[in-house]
Formats: C-alpha cells, structure tokens, sequence
C-alpha cells in the first residue's frame, strides 16, 4: 500500500519488526520511502526478514539491529548505533510482544509473579523505548511515536469466542494494552512541546493460524468482510501516523478493527 509521499527518507524504528505483523510494518515503511529498522531480540528471525524483504522489494532501506526492549543498556546501544548510522531517528513504532514462558493462562492461574513480570516486560518495554528513543527526538526537536495497542485495550473481551479453544484472552494482555492508550496520551501531552506527536493503533483480531472454530465465531461479528484482520489491513493506519498527512494529530487512538468492537 502505497501514500502519496510521506515516509522518504524518513528513519523508522519498528520494535518486534520480525514478528507478523511487525514484518508487514517494516514492509509498508520500505514501499513507502522510509529507512526501516528492524529492531527485534532474535537475531535469526530479524535477519531472516531483512533478507527477504530486500530480495522481495529491491530495497537496501532495511535494516536489522538486535535490541532487548526491556534492557536500558541495549536500548541505548540501539540508539548509539541508528544515530552513528543515521543521524537522526524520525519515528518509533513499538510493536513488540514480549512476555514469559507462563503467559497465557486463565485468570485463575495467573500468577501474582507472572502478572508483574509480563506488565513489567510489554509495558515497561514500550516505556524504557519511549523515553530513550524521546531524549533523541527531543533534541531532534521533531519525532513521532506510534504505540500498537488492541480493541481489548478499551473494552472486555468476549469470552465466549474462547469457549472450546486451548488458549484465551490474557488478563496481562487488557491490563497492558489498557494501560497502553494512557501511556499514549500521557507522552502526547508531555512531548508535544518539542513536536514530538504520540498515537496508538488499537487493531481487532489477526489473523495467524487460529483454530478454524475460532477464526469462524470472530469473522461472524465482523461487520466489514466478516474475516479476521490481515496484517496489509493495519499499515495504511501506520503510514498515515507517520507521516505528514496527521501532523496535526497527536494523543489519539485508531481503531483498525472491521467494526468488530461497535
């Protein structure tokens, strides 16, 4: 998908860039005239993606930087090196999803430890790259973040969808992707002095190898397609937040979802 003009030239950092619907963002920055950077913790995975969407796209304007969201001092190494590299870092997309090895249970087997620590991992991490990735863009004096939220981020998941499946909808997953759409407007108000803007996308349910039972209860309260969202359905969202078209737009939530939470 293809705007009229926005991302040239532009350096974009997308955290998680070698997950699926991270990869679709970094393709979608590429086709759009921006420098993509993958920036993602597994090295194979990163490099993997890279490769293959220079070959797909003829373009030399993807990267791949190995980054721990949760640590500061890869965080900071990251920074160092885009900048050495760049000179500038234009925008952050934080899209990364990490958590532990228990995460996903139902609510009554969630730990109070595991609880913290998946908060502390996918939150934190969407903090400690915000301030960091912040501190450039303020002297920078221009930037924009775009923070991937979810529709459980502003309303209740529907439980029955679940009922038959092996997996659910994490209580970690609401409390973050809530706490998600204030950290947006949070940073929005704080940063805008420096024209710096801060959005969220909140996309519905993407599809990614679902049981067919689930997938088919999901599309049935789709009103646009009645299907689950592809990941091509989220990066016109993030074009338009990157790029000039919305630079009067700031603290705001897209929600990218076919209807689904109306």
């Amino acid at each position: 998908m293809k705007l009229q003009s926005e991302l040239d030239g532009k350096v974009v950092v997308v955290t998680g860039g070698a997950g699926l619907i991270g990869k679709g963002f970094v393709r979608a920055v590429a086709e759009n005239g921006g420098i993509a950077i993958i920036a993602d913790v597994d090295e194979t995975a990163g490099s993997k993606v890279r490769d293959e969407l220079a070959a797909d796209l003829g373009s030399v304007n993807i990267e791949f930087i190995k980054v721990d969201i949760t640590s500061k001092k890869s965080v900071r190494g990251m920074i160092d090196s885009i900048i050495s590299r760049h000179k500038v870092i234009d925008a952050l997309v934080n899209n990364a999803y990490p958590r532990n090895e228990n995460y996903g249970r139902k609510f009554e087997d969630v730990t109070y430890e595991d609880f913290c620590e998946n908060v502390n991992l996918h939150l934190g991490g969407y903090f400690l790259m915000s301030q960091e990735v912040s501190r450039v863009m303020v002297k920078q004096k221009q930037g924009t973040i775009v923070n991937i939220a979810s529709i459980y981020g502003f309303m209740a998941p529907r439980f029955e969808l679940y009922e038959g499946a092996s997996f659910t909808s994490p209580v970690e997953y609401s409390a973050i992707k809530g706490a998600l759409l204030s950290l947006t407007k949070y940073l929005a108000s704080y940063l805008g002095q420096h024209d710096i803007r801060v959005n969220a996308i909140s996309p519905g349910g993407v599809h990614n190898n679902q049981p067919e039972s689930f997938v088919k209860q999901y599309a049935s309260k789709t009103i646009v397609g009645n299907r689950m969202a592809e990941t091509d359905d989220l990066t016109g969202a993030l074009v338009f937040l990157l790029g000039d078209s919305s630079r009067y737009i700031t603290g705001q939530n897209i929600v990218v979802d076919g209807g689904w939470s109306i």
